[in-house]
């Protein structure tokens, strides 16, 4: 059985994207005197998100760890039921992370400048509560915002879009690689005198690309509301293919 390989790795190297990968393990049965060929290629779709996923949460403190969780669960139950009253699903809404942690006294200064070296004493208490959020209305996120920061909360972070459903998108990525590697493989095989016979393998990678503060969109909001940039959303695949080339 003849290899393909080496005349192949410079070939790729004339273009931009295509890029041959090592067959680990053994190589797969093909008929006696035909050559396997590996070849590499990239799918991409871009969707305009309709989810966005964000973090919402309130840090409190007090002198005791009952108190400073007292003053945040209250706080916590404005922020939940501001989200709900925004239309916000119960399913969407699940606690992200929940802390409690005491508060040290800071080192006393010295007259003549020097820190007083002695164990630092507990003070107090902070707790930290928060959730994880998805929104599926893109266009009210501003106003939750505003909405959840009237309402108490006093850390928010995020946002990331995404897809709700990638599955269609994905498939179109998936078809734009495949055809890529398909014409590389005809591209090949006319340089070596060769035709492709079959398939004998395909494996997939890839997945989500964090949209690009350059392709930001401004989304119409109230003046008083934070402004949103949704943008786009990059869903890649890679694709490895081995194909059977024969005289």
């Amino acid at each position: 059985m003849k290899r393909f390989a080496l005349p192949l790795i410079a070939a790729a190297a004339a273009f931009a994207q295509p890029a041959l990968a090592q067959q680990a393990g053994p190589v797969p049965a093909i008929e006696a005197g035909h050559t396997l060929l590996t070849v590499s290629a990239d799918g991409k779709t871009e969707r305009a998100p309709d989810l966005v996923v964000f973090n919402a949460g309130v840090t409190t403190q007090g002198k005791t760890a009952a108190e400073a969780l007292s003053a945040n669960s209250a706080a916590m139950n404005r922020v939940i039921a501001s989200l709900k009253r925004a239309g916000v699903a119960d399913r969407d809404i699940q606690t992200s992370n929940l802390s409690i942690n005491p508060v040290y006294s800071e080192p006393r200064r010295l007259p003549d400048g020097s820190t007083e070296q002695r164990a630092p004493e507990i003070v107090g208490y902070q707790v930290n509560n928060s959730v994880s959020v998805r929104q599926r209305q893109l266009g009210d996120y501003g106003k939750v915002i505003d909405t959840l920061v009237t309402a108490g909360a006093n850390q928010v972070n995020g946002p990331s879009f995404s897809l709700d459903k990638p599955d269609a998108a994905l498939d179109a990525a998936r078809t734009e690689a495949i055809g890529k590697a398909r014409a590389r493989a005809d591209l090949y095989a006319r340089a070596a005198g060769l035709k492709v016979v079959r398939i004998v393998s395909i494996s997939e990678g890839g997945g989500y690309t964090p949209p690009s503060p350059v392709m930001y969109r401004m989304v119409a909001q109230d003046s008083a509301a934070a402004p949103v940039a949704a943008g786009e959303v990059s869903l890649n695949v890679n694709v490895t293919v081995q194909f059977e080339l024969a005289p």
